[in-house]
């Protein structure tokens, strides 16, 4: 025999199913559960809660309730019988909050003229998500049945709440990606634009002033000489050079020295005539020519031959050359940038290069910074390169990482280029975990065998003896200091040596060491 309460509470259940079905939108799926609370229990007024945390709630959706309410002291007798719910995870009724001896102390109760509640909670994996409060002014109101109608609802509610908030979790988790990704975009973006010039990536005050030499140097249409140890950038640099000159829409021509024969070198800088010797079966343009109108980079040109010297500070001085066997003289209007990882100075000394095209080519001397003297660079650099392979585009560098490469003393003799491939063996490894400095430790002592291969006496033949080994030790160690720290005085460089200024002195006499 169906009874009447059994005929109430499939009619709740029914007409809910019908309507959580038509729902999509999550707020009001939380009003239409309060609607159907209140209606079918014929509240005056309700509340539907929700619990963040343990102890933490919001007032999601108000029925005939005014949000002065349950702001403040108006709030202190709903907040008591939501802890009493969260602290029993039973439901509460009060047939009289007004002589219920628990309530009726709080001034809240006396103010609002309470009488009967109901407040149930919604768990959902066994905790309680949620809280449904009614209110009526009738004593009494509220009875066990519907108590039972209000559980009934609240078992088809909370799978339906329990998707929602599922529902809310993997939007948040996928919006928090998406910012994620977007602060990540936004910050190689950073890289690209503010802080580089071209693909030179820094923002150290030595690449600061590096960016305004280049900006400076662009403006004209002198000889450029960029300075620098392997690794550093510098045809990185030769090249924004170019694309930041008038000349910019013109031709980029490089001659790399050191990769030549120096019989080829002549005829690889000015071409030559067919016939001009065994194998000239065509007349060939050189790269001075194919760079006319436009900028002539000369990579490592320490290494241009002697003989090839002379030829080319003649198309500095006059703008003028001649192919290899051919007498015609020729014209180019050619912007050279000279780049070399060696000490000029140093070479004019021995005799190794002209010094009348050294000072021809010294125009504009930009010196480019090794790696050591800008640290901070590091995480951005590594950032940079970790980007260029697809296996490591998105794995991060943890906070840990970044300040590991910066406070690290190493040398990075490879300048930037041993950063490189730091990211390449990142990427080899198929690492996917935030690097560390563990991480960064075990790979850069992988790739240095322990050691900063800076380090001139390693490898040194021991037939020579202890005290040769000795002496080449030593005298390694002063250079790197003088490498690493330009900028100190004399007895500031001793200081980091832990020697006395005579003794280093001394010491540099006996090497033959130049500062």
């Amino acid at each position: 025999m169906t009874t009447d309460t059994d005929q109430s509470a499939k009619k709740l259940l029914d007409a809910l199913r019908a309507v959580l079905s038509e729902i999509a939108e999550p707020s009001q799926l939380l009003k239409t559960i309060l609607g159907q609370a209140v209606g079918q229990t014929g509240a005056q007024r309700g509340v539907f809660v929700e619990v963040i945390g343990s102890t933490q709630i919001a007032y999601r959706v108000l029925y005939h309730f005014d949000k002065e309410q349950l702001a403040g002291n108006g709030s202190a007798f709903s907040r008591g019988v939501f802890a009493e719910v969260l602290r029993t995870l039973a439901p509460v009724r009060l047939a009289n909050a007004v002589s219920d001896p628990a309530f009726n102390s709080r001034d809240s109760v006396q103010n609002l003229k309470l009488i009967s509640v109901l407040c149930m909670p919604i768990p959902i994996d066994g905790q309680p998500r949620a809280l449904v409060h009614l209110e009526s002014s009738v004593p009494g109101h509220f009875t066990d049945e519907h108590e039972r109608l209000l559980g009934s609802l609240i078992e088809v509610a909370g799978p339906a709440l329990a998707a929602m908030y599922a529902g809310e979790n993997v939007i948040a988790e996928r919006r928090a990606l998406e910012q994620s990704q977007v602060e990540l975009e936004q910050s190689r973006e950073f890289l690209a634009h503010e802080w580089s010039f071209g693909r030179f990536i820094g923002r150290s005050e030595a690449v600061r002033s590096l960016a305004e030499a280049v900006r400076r140097a662009s403006r004209t249409e002198f000889p450029v000489l960029l300075a620098g140890e392997t690794g550093t950038g510098k045809s990185v640099l030769a090249r924004v050079v170019h694309h930041s000159s008038p000349r910019a829409t013109k031709a980029f021509s490089t001659l790399f020295c050191p990769s030549l024969e120096r019989g080829m070198v002549e005829t690889e800088l000015f071409g030559h005539k067919r016939g001009a010797f065994t194998g000239a079966v065509s007349d060939r343009v050189g790269k001075v020519q194919a760079a006319d109108g436009g900028t002539l980079f000369l990579d490592e040109i320490g290494e241009l031959p002697m003989p090839i010297q002379p030829k080319l500070l003649r198309l500095l001085q006059e703008k003028s050359f001649e192919r290899v066997g051919d007498p015609t003289e020729r014209r180019a209007d050619v912007r050279v940038v000279a780049a070399s990882n060696r000490d000029l100075e140093d070479e004019v000394r021995h005799g190794r290069f002209r010094r009348d095209l050294y000072e021809r080519l010294n125009f504009l001397p930009i010196r480019v910074p090794p790696l050591r003297e800008r640290r901070e660079d590091l995480p951005l650099l590594l950032r940079h390169f970790l980007d260029q392979h697809e296996a490591t585009r998105w794995i991060e560098l943890s906070p840990a990482g970044a300040r590991f490469l910066v406070d690290l003393d190493f040398s990075w003799p490879g300048n930037v280029r041993h950063l490189e491939h730091l990211a390449a063996r990142v990427a080899a490894e198929g690492v996917s975990e935030p690097l560390g400095p563990a991480h960064l430790r075990r790979l850069l002592d992988a790739s240095s065998g322990g050691r900063d291969s800076s380090n001139a006496a390693a490898g040194a033949d021991l037939d020579a003896g202890l005290p040769a080994l000795l002496e080449q030790t030593e005298r390694a160690w002063i250079e790197e200091a003088l490498r690493r720290y330009p900028d100190l005085s004399r007895s500031e460089i001793a200081g980091k040596l832990k020697i006395g200024e005579s003794t280093l002195y001394k010491k540099l006499r006996q090497y033959g060491i130049e500062v």
